[in-house]
């Protein structure tokens, strides 16, 4: 499966985890909450759904606001045709996690981030973090070699190109003091000590707590 190919299959399994969606709102959903995904089509859409299907990831059920126990003679002419609903199994879900783990490279270029980005509700926070530092390498570099080529090429460029150059590098230096924020935040509740709740199961977190205050 291509890369962005496989970026829809989690934002699609990412999606159901929410809840059941017809095809159309699964469209809908990956274009406005997932902006990356604006340009995609039903024609992008459905071989990703068929796919998951067959591999048992999601299934089809019938929504239809008429009887079925109604014979087609007995339909209303109005009766509107019943919608296919996309819902996840258990093996999506397991499927969905592995995904949402994957913490490398990949998951950091410019499409796979956003989407990754979105489901951050869903992921461990060591994932989070992990991308999250992944990211701001990337961006890193890539601001080093825009600098680097804007000081070689300054000469050479007239007023617009030039403009165009600091507006890209105005956008990643955004981007990177963004990441910081995050990165800090996320640092912050990784520090964090586990609920008494949690210390409570674990026997060892109290006998531990109990050596720190003497």
């Amino acid at each position: 499966m291509s890369k962005r190919g496989s970026v829809l299959e989690l934002a699609v399994l990412g999606l159901l985890h929410q809840a059941p969606m017809h095809g159309y709102e699964l469209r809908k959903r990956l274009a406005t909450s997932l902006g990356a995904f604006r340009a995609f089509s039903y024609g992008s859409l459905y071989p990703c759904l068929k796919s998951l299907v067959a591999q048992g990831l999601i299934v089809e059920d019938t929504d239809s606001s008429v009887d079925g126990s109604l014979g087609s003679a007995a339909r209303p002419l109005t009766a509107k045709r019943a919608k296919i609903v996309y819902r996840l199994t258990a093996d999506g879900k397991e499927h969905l996690q592995n995904l949402l783990s994957e913490a490398g490279p990949a998951a950091w270029e410019d499409e796979n981030f956003g989407v990754h980005f979105a489901f951050f509700g869903q992921t461990d926070a060591d994932v989070r973090l992990r991308i999250l530092e992944g990211r701001r390498s990337r961006l890193e570099e890539r601001l080093e070699n825009v600098r680097s080529s804007a000081r070689r090429a300054s000469d050479r460029l007239d007023t617009y190109t030039l403009e165009l150059q600091q507006h890209g590098l105005e956008s990643v230096e955004r981007e990177v003091r963004w990441l910081n924020e995050l990165i800090q935040t996320e640092r912050t509740i990784t520090d964090q000590p586990a609920p008494i709740a949690s210390r409570r199961d674990d026997p060892s977190a109290d006998t531990q707590h109990a050596k720190n205050k003497e």
